[in-house]
């Protein structure tokens, strides 16, 4: 199956890439200053700070249809409440403490607080786990299925991601902020759409919970209690993720960075509500057997919506992905430019490192999807590899509990993500029919969290 698309449908997407033009264009672009161009001049207020998390933490919405479609209401417990918890303890540990730090990056507050090695160190894992490689994977999916497969999947996928690079290296985390607030409007707006169309075509809410497996009805999915922790920790990926920490450093306030993240929460929690109620009508309407269960909720698009609204919830979906797409571009590039290649290029300006290292993390998304082409796979991958490593030094940086001795840093830094990477890698040489990844039937996260935790124990800086 492929959309069928008619001329209004059409001018909806040409339009909504036309008006992401408009809104990151900034005629002085080359003028900003460094703190300006990375973080808006610390000036977020609440709507537009609320707007943007919202947008960015939800991109993956074709990988939790995917998930919900196969699995059910168990997506509220695997991709919602752990997210929930510890954006929660962010808010509550963190944020403020993010908005008073001088630091601009993650990075930069290593080096701030363990010595510019450490800061430099960090860059390389932070650079790779906010990778844009799963929203590129989806957004050339979603342009593949609009025109019919009428050419090659990576050529979709490039120029989207060539488009985002275009519009984010002109504008700056102003340009995220401004087309995410657009963005969070077309989200929520598009998946009552499509929920209601759905009610109207199938029956309500008891209709259907009568008619999915029990599996679906099942807060476990049917997965195992060690899968379902690990999704636990890998939330933990709230803590060391650039786009929460370049949030709470932009707020125009420590409160406003609190405040905003509490009620993120609470929009997340109602988008989940729609987008797993969508994928078990998907499941409902168009069978258990479809091949490609990434695109549960185009298909559904395809079956349910007239002329115009058709097109309309395209746009949503776009919306919904390119808002992270952006958003981790930007970060990514920010981290490879301004915090490891600026030392190799003193005398070079480092919003415009930042620029050409865009173009970079766009370019190694490309070579990721290759690898994992599966959004869910390169979610569960990038965070088992690269969380262990980080959580303790980054978590350090803020909450002295938690300090390393320098020493310490540097081997938790490597070691972890060395030892994640090495589990990962036996796992998947030596996967079975239960365990895909999970060498000797423990999960790669497990080996490198229990080694960052044995350096924390010897290491820590009680100073």
């Amino acid at each position: 199956m492929s959309a069928t698309f008619f001329l209004i449908d059409w001018i909806l997407i040409g339009s909504y890439f036309v008006l992401l033009v408009w809104l990151s264009w900034k005629k002085d672009w080359l003028e900003d200053d460094e703190e300006q161009f990375l973080l808006s001049g610390r000036k977020v207020t609440l709507p537009a700070f609320v707007a943007t998390l919202v947008s960015t933490w939800y991109g993956g919405i074709l990988g939790v249809g995917e998930y919900s479609y196969q699995f059910g209401i168990s997506q509220w417990l695997i991709l919602g409440v752990p997210f929930y918890l510890f954006s929660a303890l962010f808010a509550v540990l963190l944020a403020g403490k993010i908005r008073m730090n001088k630091a601009l990056s993650i990075p930069e507050a290593v080096a701030n607080r363990y010595g510019e090695n450490a800061g430099r160190l960090s860059a390389i894992p932070i650079f790779i786990l906010v990778s844009p490689a799963p929203y590129i994977l989806m957004l050339g999916l979603l342009f593949q299925f609009i025109t019919g497969g009428t050419g090659p999947f990576l050529f979709y996928a490039s120029l989207v991601a060539l488009f985002s690079v275009m519009y984010v290296t002109i504008g700056g985390f102003g340009a995220v902020l401004r087309t995410d607030l657009l963005q969070v409007i077309l989200m929520f707006g598009g998946f009552i759409m499509l929920l209601y169309f759905a009610i109207a075509e199938f029956g309500g809410f008891g209709d259907l919970w009568i008619s999915v497996p029990d599996e679906y009805r099942d807060i476990t999915g049917g997965h195992s209690w060690q899968y379902i922790l690990v999704w636990f920790f890998i939330a933990l990926w709230t803590f060391v993720d650039p786009s929460f920490h370049q949030r709470a450093a932009a707020a125009e306030s420590p409160a406003t960075a609190r405040k905003g993240i509490f009620i993120s929460i609470l929009f997340w929690s109602g988008f989940d509500f729609l987008t797993a109620f969508s994928g078990m009508y998907g499941w409902a309407l168009l069978g258990p057997d479809l091949t490609e269960p990434i695109l549960v909720y185009p298909k559904m698009a395809e079956t349910l919506l007239p002329i115009g609204l058709k097109g309309l919830f395209f746009v949503t979906l776009l919306a919904t992905i390119m808002s992270t797409l952006d958003s981790y571009l930007f970060l990514s590039g920010q981290t490879l430019g301004r915090d490891f290649m600026a030392r190799f290029f003193p005398h070079t300006d480092r919003n415009f490192l930042t620029r050409i290292s865009i173009l970079i993390a766009a370019v190694l998304g490309i070579l990721l999807i290759i690898i994992y082409p599966s959004v869910i796979d390169l979610w569960y991958v990038l965070g088992s590899v690269f969380i262990p490593g980080l959580l303790i030094p980054v978590l350090g940086v803020y909450l002295t509990v938690f300090r390393l001795k320098p020493l310490y840093v540097h081997a938790t830094l490597i070691g972890c993500t060395a030892v994640s990477f090495i589990w990962l890698t036996l796992g998947t040489i030596y996967q079975t029919e239960e365990y895909a990844y999970a060498f000797l039937g423990i999960e790669p996260f497990y080996p490198g969290l229990f080694l960052s935790i044995f350096f924390w124990l010897i290491g820590r800086d009680k100073e």
